[in-house]
């Protein structure tokens, strides 16, 4: 299956060099698109490497002049998978903003492709009316949401707001392609 992979600003996003890797390993055609925020955690280079596919930054990049970037991720994927998914990207696809590429690609593949966002933050942002706001109105259009864990977080709290586990998630997305 085409997996568009989506990872966001968090400091999960080193596990999404894992989530790459696991997904390539089950045979599946992971391809890549790293926000600006994600970026600053990962390099482009360690996924294409475990994905063996370009991995896309920036919504502008020149491509094949017949390509619309984000169109063609959208619709060449089975399943959107958001890990993690930050408080901006949650944020800006319940508001309709697409103004970065995989908030872009979200928007296209919507209406066809289901999508999973996996939350990544911290507890009080988590918490957060809005988010828990957008999170539910998300949920009631459609998208599903693998649940963040308690854990200590990088800011030296501990509650609700870590990645699920990579098992977890990677399972989720299995028995998804198995409905």
């Amino acid at each position: 299956m085409n997996i568009l992979l989506g990872i966001t600003g968090s400091i999960s996003a080193y596990k999404g060099v894992d989530i790459t890797s696991r997904l390539t390993k089950h045979g599946h055609d992971v391809h890549i698109i790293l926000t600006e925020g994600g970026s600053r955690f990962i390099t482009p280079l360690a996924l294409q490497t475990l994905s063996k596919n370009k991995v896309h930054t920036d919504f502008f990049e020149e491509g094949l002049p017949k390509e619309v970037k984000h169109i063609d991720l959208a619709q060449n994927a089975d399943l959107v998978l958001i890990a993690p998914a930050s408080a901006n990207i949650i944020g800006k696809i319940s508001a309709g903003i697409a103004d970065d590429l995989l908030s872009a690609a979200v928007m296209a593949a919507a209406t066809t492709t289901p999508i999973y966002l996996a939350p990544a933050m911290n507890t009080n942002m988590y918490e957060n009316p809005i988010v828990q706001k957008n999170i539910e109105f998300l949920r009631a259009l459609g998208y599903r949401f693998i649940e963040p864990k308690e854990s200590l977080l990088a800011c030296g709290v501990t509650g609700r707001g870590a990645l699920a586990d990579v098992d977890e998630i990677v399972e989720i997305i299995e028995g998804s392609f198995k409905e």
